[in-house]
């Protein structure tokens, strides 16, 4: 496992307006707030396919590729190519369906779980040896519907538990940041405690 600090955080989605608050863009919902924390902004870049943000005092590039979900690895591979990055330094946050809204879990490596976007970066990069931060979106409970449900807006209450989620995951960005990887995946990986009922009054 890689203990090596990022220099490239990688969010996913699909580009456009249409698409902006549907569940598969979960990935650049987290690098928006991560540029805001970062007081950095982001600008097309056209040699890379997709909008890049540097911050330098912290070392990192943030990328959301324009290129649509299936295609995300041509983005990808173009900047870390250009700036020599690692695929073990470069973190990809995206949709998961296997977790519940309101978890996450961050790794290394591993199984690609039918992301379209994992498998192309995959592809690019020659390597499944890449960290991943896995923003729970839930599933539909048929695989038929799956596409459907990732390209329409999550219902408030799972939106709610997704936003709770990246807040938690913007919380654990330090220890990212200076390659504590241990550290970040015990926090994220751990569940959020279930609310208290309220007390009944006497």
């Amino acid at each position: 496992m890689s203990q090596l600090a990022p220099k490239l955080i990688v969010g996913l989605g699909n580009p456009g307006a249409e698409y902006a608050e549907t569940r598969h863009n979960a990935g650049f919902w987290f690098c928006e707030r991560l540029a805001r924390e970062l007081g950095v902004s982001f600008g097309k870049e056209a040699r890379f396919h997709g909008l890049a943000a540097n911050a330098r005092a912290d070392g990192v590039w943030l990328l959301m590729p324009q290129t649509f979900m299936n295609r995300s690895g041509q983005s990808v591979a173009a900047l870390a190519r250009f700036y020599r990055i690692d695929p073990a330094e470069i973190l990809v946050v995206h949709d998961e369906l296997d977790i519940p809204p309101g978890q996450l879990r961050l790794k290394f490596g591993g199984g690609l779980g039918g992301h379209n976007g994992l498998k192309d970066i995959t592809a690019h990069l020659g390597t499944q040896d890449y960290w991943r931060l896995r923003v729970g979106i839930g599933h539909p409970g048929d695989r038929n519907e799956v596409v459907n449900f990732v390209l329409k807006p999550p219902r408030r209450e799972e939106s709610e538990l997704i936003d709770e989620s990246l807040d938690r995951a913007l919380l654990a960005w330090p220890l990212m940041a200076r390659g504590d990887w241990n550290a970040a995946t015990q926090r994220l990986n751990t569940r959020p405690a279930a609310p208290k009922p309220p007390r009944p009054t006497p």
